[in-house]
C-alpha cells in the first residue's frame, strides 16, 4: 500500500471510526448503445407489428401531460388535480427512457409549469433524486401523528392550481400537503423510481421457479430468510415496486398514472385525493375538470393506437430490453469481484438469474435466461432502512431485493435515494433486525482491494 492510500485509510478510520470503508465508488458507468431499446426480437419486428406497439408505447411514456391536452408540447391529457411529475419518462430517465432518476430533477420545473402556484418542498432539489413522499401516520388537527392510525399513502407534491388550463381549480379549493410539519414530526418517508428495463422478463418468470429458488436458499449460513409479497385477490406472487406490491405491469402502470400524474384510467378509474381527503370530503368538484376515466381505450382508432395509455405503458416496459451490458474500459476487476460478491453472501438475496416460462408474445421472452441479481422476495432490512410502511404482506422494514442489473448506471441508491455512493448503500444494509447483518460483517472483514473488487463488479453491471 503506498503512502497516499495509507493516509487516506487512516483518515477514513479517524473520521468514521471502526468498520469504515476505504474503497471508492467510481460513479455511474456509461449507458451503452442499447439502453432504452427494445428486445432484439422486438427490434426485428417478430411477430409482425410488435415494434410499432413498442414505439407507440415509448412515445406515450415520454409524452408530457397537461390538464386539457391542448398546451403546445404537452399533448398528454388529464394531469392532476394532484401530481408528482408530468411524464413517465421524466422520472424514469437515466441512463435512458425506462431508467431511474436523472442528474437534473424535473420535479423542480414541474412545480410551476404553465402557471402552477406550487412551492418546491425542501426534499426536492435540482440535483437530488426524483421522489414521492408518504406520511407514516395520519395526523390530528394539530399536525401531530396518530400512531394508532397508519397512513402510508402517497402525498402528491403538487396541485394544478394556477395553471392556465385549470382555471376553476384554485388554491381556495386545493393545497399542497404540509410537508414541513411532517418533516418536523419525523412522519415522512420517500421513494424513488425503480428502473423498468427488462420488466417483461421479470413478469414472465414462473412462480414455481421463484419458489424453487427460495427453497434452495433455506438454511443458508448468512441468516437470510426472505418471503414473497402476494396479490391480495388471487394469492399469487407479486413482483413489481419497492415492496413487490404490484402483481402485473398493467397494475403497476395504471397505479403510477393515477398516483404520480393524477390521470384516471381504466384500472384506477377516479381522480385520486390525498389519503386524508379520501377519509373526509374527497377532492373538490372545481378541480375535477375532466370526465372519468381520462385515459381509456381509443374506440375511434385502430390497431396500435387503440389501447389506452396505461396498457401501452405496460407494453413498452414488457418489450423493453434489459440494461445494456457494460462497456468496460481499463483494468476493472469484475471477475474476482463477482466471486467475492458471492462468497460473502450477497447472492443469498441477489440471486443471479432466472429463465422465463414459455411466452406467446415475442421470442426473446420465450424460455429466456437472464441475470437480474434479485430473488424478487421481500426481506427484513432493519431499523436503518425501515420506512414503517406496510404494503400487502411486506411490513415496515421489508423491501423487495432490488435487482442489481444496471446498478452500475444509477445515480441514486436505496428506496429513498438517500445516497449517491454505492459503498454507502452497502453499509446501510447493516442495522438492528436486518437479514443482511452477517453478509455486511463478512464484507467488512475483506481487505480494501477485495471490497473494491466488489464495488467495481457492481458498477460493471
Amino acid at each position: 500500500m503506498n503512502s497516499r492510500v495509507m493516509a487516506l485509510c487512516v483518515s477514513c478510520v479517524l473520521l468514521f471510526s471502526v468498520g469504515a470503508f476505504c474503497q471508492t465508488d467510481p460513479g455511474p458507468r456509461g449507458g451503452g448503445p442499447d439502453s432504452g431499446g427494445p428486445l432484439p426480437s422486438v427490434a426485428a419486428d417478430n411477430p409482425s407489428t410488435i415494434l410499432s406497439f413498442f414505439n407507440d408505447g415509448k412515445d406515450r411514456f415520454e409524452e408530457i401531460d397537461s390538464v386539457s391536452g391542448a398546451i403546445t408540447g404537452e399533448n398528454g391529457f388529464g394531469l392532476g388535480p394532484r401530481y408528482n411529475s408530468r411524464s413517465c419518462a421524466a422520472c424514469h430517465a437515466e441512463p435512458a427512457t425506462g431508467g431511474s432518476s436523472p442528474a437534473m430533477n424535473p420535479q423542480v420545473a414541474d412545480a410551476t409549469a404553465d402557471g402552477a402556484t406550487n412551492t418546491v418542498p425542501s426534499f426536492i432539489t435540482s440535483t437530488g433524486p426524483v421522489r414521492e413522499a408518504r406520511f407514516i401516520y395520519f395526523m390530528d388537527a394539530f399536525g401531530v401523528p396518530i400512531t394508532t392510525a397508519p397512513n402510508g399513502g402517497v402525498e402528491d407534491l403538487y396541485t394544478i392550481a394556477g395553471r392556465s388550463d385549470a382555471s376553476t381549480c384554485t388554491t381556495s379549493f386545493i393545497s399542497q400537503p404540509d410537508f414541513a410539519n411532517a418533516i418536523e414530526q419525523n412522519n415522512i418517508i420517500f421513494r424513488i423510481p425503480t428502473p423498468v428495463f427488462g420488466a417483461g422478463l421479470v413478469e414472465n418468470v414462473d412462480e414455481t421457479d421463484l419458489l424453487a429458488n427460495q427453497a434452495s436458499n433455506v438454511g443458508n449460513p448468512f441468516g437470510v430468510a426472505g418471503t414473497f409479497n402476494r396479490n391480495g385477490n388471487d394469492g399469487t406472487i407479486s413482483r413489481f415496486g419497492w415492496k413487490a406490491q404490484n402483481k402485473s405491469l398493467e397494475i403497476f402502470s395504471g397505479e403510477a398514472y393515477n398516483v404520480e400524474m393524477g390521470v384516471s384510467n381504466e384500472l384506477f378509474t377516479n381522480e385520486r385525493p390525498l389519503p386524508e381527503e379520501d377519509r373526509n370530503n374527497g377532492l373538490p368538484e372545481e378541480c375535477k375538470i375532466n370526465g372519468f376515466p381520462e385515459d381509456h381505450t381509443n374506440f375511434n382508432t385502430t390497431a396500435v393506437k387503440t389501447p389506452s395509455d396505461a396498457v401501452q405503458f405496460a407494453m413498452f416496459m414488457r418489450l423493453l430490453a434489459p440494461p445494456s451490458p457494460p462497456l468496460l474500459q481499463g483494468p476493472v476487476d469484475t471477475i474476482s469481484g463477482r466471486g467475492m460478491f458471492e462468497s460473502v453472501g450477497c447472492s443469498s438475496c441477489h440471486s443471479p438469474g432466472f429463465t422465463t416460462h414459455h411466452s406467446r408474445i415475442t421470442p426473446d421472452l420465450d424460455n429466456a435466461s437472464f441475470e437480474i441479481f434479485s430473488d424478487l422476495e421481500v426481506h427484513h432490512m432493519g431499523t436503518l432502512l425501515a420506512d414503517n410502511i406496510t404494503q400487502g404482506d411486506a411490513g415496515g422494514d421489508q423491501f423487495r431485493t432490488a435487482p442489481l442489473w444496471g446498478v452500475g448506471q444509477r445515480r441514486f441508491f436505496l428506496h429513498d435515494g438517500r445516497t449517491t455512493n454505492i459503498v454507502t448503500a452497502i453499509e446501510q444494509h447493516q442495522s438492528t433486525g436486518s437479514e443482511a447483518n452477517t453478509v455486511i460483517a463478512n464484507f467488512r472483514a475483506l481487505t480494501v482491494p477485495q471490497k473494491q473488487a466488489i464495488v467495481d463488479f457492481l458498477r460493471g453491471l
